[in-house]
């Protein structure tokens, strides 16, 4: 396969998913403001200070950070390299550059997403009706997943779709756990109360954990909350389990037994899987939540730096025509 073609396929589902979670991620914060009776008008910012891009909010919003500027800068600005319509837009185009790769299917829901998200754009539909709107986008990238699985050939193509898929799922779902240390309770005495349950039930919803959580462990306990997100090899969207699955992808890719490593990306992935197998949650609070976090995030940032200089290094005087990408 050529690498201009694996890399437009492995970017167009990395957006997808990133569009996805960012709808995940501030309903993180809109479940919590129905739930909680306090005032939770700060807790808007931490959803910018988790992306790393508070600089580039603030040069469009100040220092003003409500609710209305944040769902404008995460969903809808489309100066904002990975806003949702920027990152369904970056999808849109990696999609048209491999259409004869794809499935007519795949290219229809790309399109659609992007038209329906020009049209909530004009209809402020972010802002009127959030729920909706957020719940529409998670949806609308489920169908494109059920169509990555139902009509795509499970060749090299696809294995590099679900590679950019699921190193992206293991990068928010890690984040979107950081959301939650960036808004802990100001009253130390609130830890564990009725209110940090409530903000741990919000985290579960966000990766659609919730009712997986409670069927095999009943009681929202929150250090059993953080294993299961971070260690559960058979939950979907734990980073574990991403990243097992991720690794199995390329090797399918490579053709390299499990075990072995062909490449500077194998060697990356079997490491930081290898560290998640022989780790556990008394290992990541010995740590700090946030600093393990955030450690996991910049070793899955390499995984992708690696994957890039392996497969998808495009000689100087071809960069001009290389797929849209937004880090």
């Amino acid at each position: 396969m050529l690498s201009r073609v694996a890399d437009s396929i492995y970017w167009m589902t990395r957006y997808i998913e990133r569009a996805e979670n960012i709808a995940r991620f501030i309903n993180v914060n809109l479940n919590l403001s129905l739930d909680m009776a306090s005032d939770v008008s700060g807790a808007w910012q931490p959803l910018v200070m988790t992306t790393g891009d508070y600089d580039v909010f603030e040069k469009g919003y100040g220092a003003n950070y409500s609710k209305e500027n944040v769902i404008q800068f995460l969903a809808l600005d489309h100066k904002y390299g990975n806003s949702i319509i920027s990152c369904v837009a970056a999808a849109r185009e990696n999609a048209r550059s491999v259409r004869e790769i794809i499935s007519s299917g795949m290219w229809e829901q790309i399109n659609r997403s992007y038209l329906m998200l020009k049209d909530a754009a004009k209809n402020d539909l972010a802002i009127k009706a959030p729920h909706r709107f957020f719940k529409g986008i998670t949806a609308l990238s489920h169908m494109f997943t059920g169509l990555l699985h139902a009509t795509m050939s499970q060749g090299e193509a696809f294995h590099f779709a679900l590679l950019g898929q699921l190193l992206e799922r293991a990068d928010k779902t890690s984040r979107i756990l950081d959301v939650k240390y960036f808004m802990l309770l100001p009253k130390p005495e609130n830890v564990n109360s009725p209110y940090d349950v409530i903000q741990w039930g919000a985290v579960l919803k966000s990766t659609s954990g919730f009712e997986t959580y409670r069927k095999q462990f009943h009681r929202i306990v929150p250090k059993q909350v953080c294993n299961f997100l971070i260690f559960d090899p058979n939950f979907p969207r734990s980073v574990r389990c991403c990243l097992i699955s991720a690794q199995c992808a390329l090797h399918k890719i490579t053709g390299t037994q499990r075990g072995t490593v062909s490449n500077p990306a194998e060697k990356s992935i079997g490491r930081l899987c290898a560290d998640l197998d022989y780790s556990d949650i008394d290992d990541v609070m010995s740590a700090g939540m946030h600093e393990y976090l955030d450690d996991l995030q910049t070793k899955i940032n390499q995984v992708g730096i690696d994957i890039r200089e392996t497969f998808f290094k495009i000689p100087d005087n071809q960069m001009e025509q290389t797929s849209v990408q937004v880090q």
